[in-house]
């Protein structure tokens, strides 16, 4: 069992940076593929980044690329998404997710077995 908690949302303008955190419970946490998804209002879940066990692989939307970049600390369980130059558009609840998708799953939600609650963000115009 793995639980997940998220944290790192908010206000921000159009152009501003924020930084997400995921902190992953469980003696196996390190061992999963951690991956980000948001869902705006009235939209279905959407695939925004992942990041492998050993962080040696990555992957990010194409719309994401070159603006958010995902790492993480297996020594503190947590991974993190840093988002910079924020559009309106980004505006969603982002969740963080713990699976073992293999590669051609990476970027769907149902390659994933646990899920935390979710952060707010929301960019201002």
């Amino acid at each position: 069992q793995v639980q997940l908690v998220e944290s790192g949302g908010g206000l921000v303008q159009t152009g501003g940076s924020l930084r997400l955190s995921c902190v992953a419970s469980g003696r196996t946490a390190t061992t999963y593929t951690m991956g980000w998804f948001r869902q705006a209002p009235g939209e279905g879940r959407e695939f925004v980044s992942a990041i492998n066990p050993s962080a040696g692989s990555t992957f990010y939307a194409d719309s994401m690329k070159g603006r958010f970049t995902i790492s993480r600390d297996n020594a503190k369980n947590t991974v993190y998404l840093q988002m910079n130059n924020l559009k309106p558009e980004d505006t969603a609840v982002y969740y963080c997710a713990a699976g073992r998708p293999p590669y051609s799953t990476t970027r769907y939600t149902y390659a994933y077995t646990y899920w935390g609650q979710g952060t707010q963000v929301t960019v201002s115009s």
